[in-house]
């Protein structure tokens, strides 16, 4: 059998690659048996641990690190909530009572001042020489009555006496001119503005060397110790609140922080429109940093339930969609957390009731532990630490 030159070259072609892609075959082979070889050594380099032993950080005998708090029998309060925003306790416009030109403004925006201390003075040159002519017309007028009665203690007769002397008193115009000389000294008074009571400085519209008019405003007094905080609350909600009950409020200029005061006054009327009541606050604010028109949040105590087993609301978890808590309790090598499922009543912004055992359920007692941080994950009986914080001692802290 003959074959010809072209069917030749494919033949010789074909087993040209055929060789080629043997040899890759084998060399991937090779490379593979090679790393997994290394692999193998280099695992057991690493760990350097028998079949089936598992790391210690994963072992259950480990204690997680969890937070706890004290159950407690209480009061719990339900609260209202409102919303306002801060006043100063007391504020006034304080304003000239004279004319005149402007010599000293001494004080600035913000500037605490005390009762009676000297906000503005008005020039007094003119006021002061009032005062001056007004004590000499006062003189001449009581040189010209001492003439007119000079011999009227010779006259036996009171009541012709006491006639002569209302006469002298009227035509020498003495009683006129004590009340010009009352008249002259009060504007010199005014001619300086004080402090109507302690406070700060606010929205000083005034400078030296301008000319003013009795009734121009030239700033505002504030006090802001105790401040205010005014709220309206919703018609239904009122009659569960009274005067000195507790108040705590947030500001939206102090992220997370809580200001407590207590409800001052409730006022009798209720906005037909709005159909809600204000309420006034009062907060100490002694470092005056909770300024008029602040936005505030207000929780007022309003509903009183006395005598309540309490719990954080932190403890209260959901299981198998029922609402269960852990436990702290001594175990024999250290504390272990039991999960109770219990029955929770009514509830506030912090604290959650515990009622009594129901089908199924049982309770806490006051002063047991619950865990309230670090006790998302945990099963009954899992081995626990009490700590401050769970973070920090490589706890899982709750969400």
């Amino acid at each position: 059998m003959s074959f010809s030159r072209r069917t030749l070259s494919l033949v010789t072609l074909l087993l040209v690659f055929a060789a080629l892609g043997a040899g890759v075959a084998w060399r991937l082979i090779a490379a593979n048996a090679e790393d997994a070889g290394d692999g193998q050594v280099a695992d057991g380099d690493a760990l350097d641990l028998p079949l089936g032993e598992a790391p210690a950080q994963f072992s259950t005998a480990v204690a997680s690190a969890v937070r706890g708090a004290e159950v407690v029998r209480d009061t719990l309060w339900i609260p209202v909530s409102a919303e306002g925003q801060a006043e100063a306790f007391r504020r006034t416009a304080v304003s000239a009572q004279v004319d005149g030109l402007l010599t000293e403004v001494p004080v600035r925006e913000n500037r605490t001042v005390r009762a009676g201390e000297r906000l503005i003075q008005i020039d007094t040159t003119e006021y002061a020489l009032d005062v001056a002519q007004a004590r000499a017309n006062v003189l001449v007028a009581e040189a010209e009555y001492r003439q007119r009665i000079l011999f009227d203690d010779e006259i036996e007769d009171e009541r012709v006496r006491a006639e002569r002397e209302r006469i002298a008193r009227s035509t020498s115009q003495l009683d006129q001119r004590g009340v010009d000389l009352r008249q002259a000294e009060l504007r010199l008074e005014r001619s300086a503005v004080t402090a109507p009571f302690e406070g700060r400085v606010a929205d000083l519209r005034v400078v030296v060397g301008q000319h003013v008019t009795a009734g121009t405003e030239l700033m505002t007094v504030v006090d802001l110790d105790p401040i205010k905080v005014e709220v309206q609350v919703l018609e239904r909600e009122l009659g569960a609140l009274s005067a000195g009950r507790r108040a705590e409020v947030t500001f939206a200029a102090f992220p997370g922080e809580v200001f407590e005061g207590a409800i001052e006054t409730i006022n009798p009327l209720v906005d037909p429109e709005t159909r809600t009541g204000r309420v006034t606050v009062l907060l100490s604010n002694p470092a005056g940093r909770i300024k008029p028109g602040m936005y505030a949040k207000v929780a007022l105590d309003a509903e009183a339930l006395p005598d309540r087993i309490l719990v954080p609301r932190a403890a209260l978890l959901q299981r198998d969609r029922r609402p269960m808590l852990f436990v702290y309790e001594e175990g024999p090598r250290g504390g272990v957390a039991k999960w109770r499922y219990v029955n929770p009543g009514r509830m506030n912004d912090t604290h959650q009731e515990i009622l009594l055992t129901g089908p199924e359920q049982d309770t806490v007692e006051p002063g047991e532990i619950v865990l309230v941080d670090g006790h998302h994950y945990l099963a009954h009986d899992t081995a626990v630490r009490l700590v401050e914080d769970v973070s920090a001692e490589g706890g899982r802290p709750g969400r």
